[in-house]
């Protein structure tokens, strides 16, 4: 993070909005805020942003729409701000791409040491000048994990697979960490850190988007095993190079 990370903030509510736009600009962030999805767009055609702030609940489309537009156009981290009691909206946010959530009412600085996680999670490490050959590579299945440019590719055709950082994150624990049971704690401390505040509802939801995209049928997984009482085992064998 430095004095010129861009935060674009998306809220309907204007003391949200003026309460946070000081807040951060205070932390040295530079900060952009809209109101509603068209105000969104408009933000992201004129400039790009190292992380969003959105609101669940916006006036036409709502924030879990925006979240899973955001992941299929931008490659821009999310938080999520939602006002719900209910976990239920919470877990869909993270179902559809969102990095992380925090409930109104929030502490300003909670939400600033989120975003300083997410970015954290998120930046990509600038490797030394190095050959391909000796980039840091995870090799697994037809797969192809590049820890430098924080890229999954198939080998079979070289397409990318677009992965949120959480699930990044999530995938490089299971890689690393092949062929042994993990139970979901150690996954969140793995993928998250142990200061990282979820649930266990929320492993389970980014295994269940790994594997819609590394498997072609998610619903007999081959992959990521679920270990009944245990956790979640990652079968195939991992090469390193």
């Amino acid at each position: 993070m430095t004095s010129s990370t861009r935060l674009l903030i998306v809220d309907d509510d204007p003391d949200i909005l003026s309460l946070l736009t000081k807040f951060f600009r205070k932390h040295s962030f530079l900060v952009t805020v809209a109101a509603s999805g068209v105000e969104m767009t408009a933000a992201l055609e004129r400039n790009t942003f190292d992380l969003v702030i959105l609101d669940l609940m916006l006036p036409g489309e709502d924030g879990l729409t925006l979240c899973r537009r955001l992941q299929q156009s931008h490659r821009v981290p999310v938080i999520m701000l939602t006002a719900m009691s209910e976990l239920t909206d919470r877990i869909v946010g993270l179902e559809v791409g969102a990095d992380d959530y925090v409930a109104k009412p929030f502490d300003a600085r909670e939400l600033l040491a989120r975003v300083k996680a997410v970015l954290r999670r998120a930046a990509a490490p600038v490797p030394p000048a190095e050959s391909m050959a000796t980039r840091p590579v995870w090799r697994f299945a037809g797969w192809r994990l590049d820890l430098a440019r924080r890229e999954l590719r198939s080998e079979q055709n070289d397409i990318l697979i677009p992965l949120t950082s959480g699930e990044f994150e999530l995938l490089l624990a299971f890689v690393e960490h092949a062929q042994r049971v993990l139970t979901r704690d150690q996954l969140l401390d793995l993928a998250h850190g142990s200061s990282h505040e979820a649930y266990d509802r929320s492993i389970d939801l980014q295994v269940s988007r790994l594997r819609r995209k590394l498997e072609s049928d998610a619903r007999s997984p081959s992959l990521i095993r679920t270990v009944r009482n245990g956790g979640y085992m990652f079968t195939p064998e991992v090469e390193r190079g």
